[in-house]
């Protein structure tokens, strides 16, 4: 039989790995979407970062390859809240 290593996982805040939202962590989902795509069980390519919707930003617009239809990525650290909600609506709307 083969060794394994296997190895352990530990929480650390999000803020330790990327600092910033917009600088450090957008930019490391863009560099990343074979990742989102497990997560998601979907195939998608990179289509846009920091897409202009109106007077709004989308951060991540991917393209899903089998559909060819628009996937919409609002990264936010912390809980949710109407603002955001409301913008992804808007998002929706106008890609």
């Amino acid at each position: 039989m083969t060794e394994i290593d296997i190895g352990t996982l530990d929480m650390v805040p999000v803020r330790e790995v990327w600092p910033t939202e917009d600088n450090d962590f957008t930019p490391w989902l863009a560099d990343n979407p074979q990742l989102i795509s497990e997560a998601l069980g979907m195939e998608l390519e990179l289509d846009g970062v920091e897409v202009t919707v109106g007077v709004y930003r989308v951060d991540l617009v991917f393209r899903e390859v089998s559909s060819g239809a628009s996937v919409v990525i609002e990264n936010m650290y912390g809980s949710t809240d109407h603002d955001h909600l409301g913008k992804l609506i808007t998002y929706a709307a106008g890609i």
